[in-house]
């Protein structure tokens, strides 16, 4: 049975007794008796070691191990904690024609994050050119969704440059960014990891080796996804594409040394390229980005629910979905929706309108919220 740790109270108490049982006559609860404080430092004491073994019981085992006691536990598998990776897109100047604009220019954002172009660019004809950058990595390597940037986003020149406008427009949104991957998320792949031995190229090396990836946080591996000796790696980036509901941003395909493909670029084209030193030597592994199925549902007797509970409804069936979704076909159960609804509070009485029955995809699809219509 496990081990129960006496409370503060309990240790003084005890220490209490001790003395006055040790030393008959004395009374160890007085206030402000000698013995008493005695006591009650010893307790305090006693209290601080039962704390430092619960740690060590902590850190002593891979399922409650944390920091760099959680590393070394990974590591006995070979896995490591993603590092934070930077943004990474193209920013459009204008100005006179022929003038360049360096690599390694920096580049700002209203909010004070930098960025650097990593290229040279020279306006052309039509007094633009798009110019290639990345996110500034922070000091410590921690960050880096905060340099993910829709398009139309202006960064302003850190430095002017003769003859070019300071203020750019991003054209190809910034995306990639990614933080360094927490605690939760390496206990996660650890555990697979000692669940799941590498088998060679089993199922589950490929979301493994997807979900090594910084920024992936959801992989699926369909075999003979695109015909005999394919496999299909599904990812999301639901960190990093946050902007775009988490699904990768590129075009699919196979890694840039795979010759019996065409190259996926963007998100996709990261993992495949990440995946292919990795497998068996004859698959032909695709990277893909699944396809958003949006659900829009219906519900009855929430007509006065507030905004506030509107959106927890509404973050309650995408974490249905979070969870249950996936792009290798299958069902949600509409029953697991009306339960994490329920368990909001204040929520009662309601009725789930559409969709009347369980939520289906096909292969290559994913559930999304759509719209909730409250009649």
């Amino acid at each position: 049975m496990p081990y129960s740790r006496p409370t503060l109270s309990t240790l003084q108490g005890q220490v209490a007794s001790d003395i006055a049982a040790a030393l008959p006559g004395s009374d160890a609860l007085l206030r402000f008796s000698n013995l008493g404080v005695t006591g009650k430092v010893q307790a305090n004491l006693a209290h601080l070691h039962y704390g430092y073994l619960d740690w060590i019981a902590k850190m002593a085992v891979p399922y409650t191990a944390e920091d760099e006691f959680l590393e070394a536990w990974a590591g006995l598998k070979g896995v490591t904690r993603k590092p934070a990776a930077q943004a990474s897109g193209s920013v459009t100047f204008t100005g006179a024609p022929g003038t360049v604009v360096n690599s390694g220019v920096q580049l700002v954002r209203g909010d004070g994050v930098t960025y650097s172009t990593t290229a040279v660019g020279t306006i052309g004809g039509g007094g633009t050119v798009a110019v290639p950058a990345t996110a500034t990595a922070d000091p410590a390597g921690l960050t880096g969704v905060i340099g993910n940037a829709a398009v139309g986003v202006v960064l302003t020149l850190g430095t002017a440059i003769s003859g070019v406008q300071s203020n750019g427009v991003v054209s190809t949104a910034f995306t990639g960014g990614a933080d360094l991957e927490d605690d939760d998320s390496l206990r996660s792949r650890m555990l697979a990891a000692y669940r799941n031995p590498p088998q060679g190229g089993a199922v589950t090396d490929y979301v493994q080796w997807a979900l090594a990836v910084p920024g992936v946080t959801r992989a699926w591996c369909n075999p003979n996804g695109f015909g005999v000796g394919t496999v299909v790696a599904y990812t999301m980036l639901d960190q990093a594409e946050a902007a775009f509901g988490g699904f990768p941003q590129g075009t699919n395909g196979v890694a840039t040394g795979e010759p019996r493909g065409t190259a996926a670029t963007g998100d996709q084209l990261i993992v495949a390229n990440a995946i292919f030193p990795l497998r068996p030597a004859t698959a032909l592994v695709y990277s893909v980005a699944p396809v958003a199925a949006p659900n829009n549902f219906t519900i009855t007797g929430l007509t006065g629910a507030s905004l506030a509970t509107r959106a927890l409804v509404a973050a309650a069936i995408q974490g249905v979905f979070f969870l249950y979704g996936s792009p290798l076909g299958g069902t949600v159960a509409l029953s697991l929706i009306e339960s994490a609804i329920a368990a909001i509070s204040g929520v009662q009485g309601f009725v789930i309108t559409s969709p009347s029955g369980n939520i289906t995809t096909t292969v290559g699809q994913l559930p999304v919220l759509g719209t909730i219509t409250y009649p």
